[in-house]
């Protein structure tokens, strides 16, 4: 199990029965959003007009001074492509990686616009609420995607329930 950084990522999975949280695997942290983290889209775009349209038309662009959108898909991509369920020391056994992540939503959509090859415009369509589980099965350059599952209740994902 693996979850990331965040004070709410970890609170979650403790939620979930993942165990306690110096004892989960660090998965990818959030879009490092520089100086606009912590502040809602419409804050920005009310102040930073230009910036906030450059940055989602151009995956290039980090005019908040943190990383781009392409940074960000690389980043998830790298990690999950080198073996997630290994924290990415190495490549998965027998090709397959297995694990769940407690992540923030931005990390969600990359791994997805990454794991199908949609381009970097594709990740600004892709929705993920709160406690959602998203699968992705397979290995790199071959991944698959299965939507709608419910959260299993907390056992469940230790074998438990």
């Amino acid at each position: 199990y693996a979850a990331g950084a965040s004070a709410r990522c970890r609170a979650t999975a403790r939620e979930l029965g993942l165990g306690a949280p110096d004892d989960l695997e660090v998965a990818p942290a959030g879009w490092q959003l520089g100086r606009w983290s912590g502040l809602r889209l419409d804050e920005v775009a009310a102040t930073e007009p230009e910036a906030v349209a450059a940055w989602a038309s151009d995956p290039g662009a980090a005019p908040h001074g943190g990383e781009s959108l392409d940074e960000l898909l690389d980043r998830v991509g790298a990690w999950l492509d080198a073996g997630a369920g290994n924290g990415g020391s190495g490549p998965p056994a027998r090709g397959v990686v297995r694990l769940l992540a407690v992540v923030e939503p931005a990390v969600v959509r990359a791994a997805v616009t990454h794991a199908l090859t949609l381009p970097p415009a594709a990740f600004w369509r892709l929705d993920t609420g709160p406690l959602t589980l998203t699968t992705l099965t397979g290995r790199p350059g071959r991944w698959n995607l299965a939507t709608g599952r419910p959260l299993a209740p907390a056992g469940a994902a230790r074998g438990e329930g």
